[in-house]
């Protein structure tokens, strides 16, 4: 197959996945709002909750919520249909409810204008449901219904599965490791104090396991290890050693893709310079500059006017960030290759199946050298 007709190929079955996934969503909203039904709430707390769940939970690219539901059919050698898609993508959705807990907090914290293109949920002013009109501060409490769901869906759907408990452990954990890294970040960068002594490359990779790598790289695969059978702790350990690093590149990826990419390529305009962002940018060039150097980072990063940011840019491309930035990926592939290479695909702990390297290619196939 040439390399453009793989392509196509590639993006219709991305479309395809997607379009099934959420599918897979009204159900699931139907269920959360039945169990407010009978408990006799109010209608207008029915649309609220409806209007919580299907604002924040179903946008964006739903990959971490869609890997779970890939990463069982990898590894069970089978596509899903039926109930037990619904199943499994039920799991997925779970992600994306942790995913939107996270963001509708986390866009508060930030005092953040706007997420996947609309407004963020705390500064809706029109929710069309009486008597309140506006969300502002009610989206903290809409945050917590939101993490309240995971559970309520678990135990209804797999409380009698085995791994239940290690269902919740997983989401539990993920959760702390999440808000502890959230924690560091915001100590770190406060957006209206800098100073770039608090940060270092160290500082960063910190941030970035805790913050992302947890929640959007080990717990898609290890829910869908749970579920078809895997759950020595010999595996997770080997999952979470090829993950972390994998989420951990995905991020510098990011970091590098908001000051150096377009905003065609992006779909979005960088600000990681503009908001202080203790980002892999500036901690690679605060490694490399000279004091003059480090002069004009200190007066110019964080400051919130274009001027400043140009002025850091400069400094960044003098210092050769791109071509830092390739040594990097390419040593980071290099090494998590080399990783994936090692994985033994032999079922152990009597699981029917083994663990598949192609788990792990699969995922880095996604992101190598992409551009958005």
């Amino acid at each position: 197959m040439h390399d453009h007709t793989a392509a196509a190929h590639n993006r219709a079955t991305v479309a395809h996945n997607k379009k099934r996934f959420l599918e897979a969503w009204p159900p699931i909203v139907k269920e959360l709002t039945g169990f407010m039904k009978s408990h006799h709430m109010p209608e207008n707390s029915l649309q609220w909750f409806t209007k919580n769940l299907e604002y924040n939970a179903p946008g964006g690219k739903l990959n971490r919520g869609i890997s779970v539901v890939d990463t069982v059919e990898l590894l069970l050698g089978k596509t899903l249909h039926g109930e037990e898609y619904q199943r499994v993508a039920l799991l997925g959705w779970c992600v994306e409810l942790l995913q939107a807990f996270f963001l509708v907090s986390d866009d508060i914290m930030d005092a953040s204008i706007t997420r996947r293109g609309q407004d963020c949920w705390y500064r809706v002013k029109e929710t069309g449901i009486k008597p309140v009109s506006s969300v502002g501060m009610i989206a903290i409490n809409d945050a917590f219904m939101l993490e309240g769901s995971i559970y309520h869906l678990l135990k209804v759907h797999f409380k009698k599965e085995l791994y239940y408990v290690e269902l919740l452990e997983l989401f539990h954990e993920t959760t702390f490791l999440t808000e502890i890294g959230q924690m560091i970040d915001l100590i770190t960068a406060p957006e209206d104090q800098v100073d770039l002594s608090q940060f270092s490359l160290q500082r960063h990779k910190l941030i970035v396991i805790y913050k992302t790598a947890y929640y959007s790289f080990y717990l898609p695969v290890a829910l869908a290890m749970y579920y078809v059978g895997l759950s020595s702790d010999t595996l997770h350990g080997h999952a979470r050693a090829i993950l972390i690093p994998l989420g951990e590149y995905f991020q510098v990826q990011d970091d590098y893709l908001d000051c150096f990419g377009t905003p065609e390529q992006i779909g979005k305009i960088g600000t990681d310079i503009l908001d202080n962002k203790c980002s892999w940018c500036i901690n690679a060039a605060l490694q490399k500059c000279d004091v003059a150097q480090r002069k004009i980072l200190d007066d110019n990063y964080g400051q919130k006017n274009p001027e400043s940011e140009a002025r850091v840019k400069k400094v960044f491309a003098d210092l050769k960030l791109p071509e830092m930035y390739e040594a990097y990926e390419e040593k980071s592939v290099q090494h998590l290759r080399k990783l994936i290479d090692e994985v033994d695909e032999t079922p152990i702990d009597g699981a029917k199946v083994g663990m598949k390297k192609e788990v792990y290619t699969s995922f880095l196939a996604k992101i190598y050298k992409r551009t958005k």
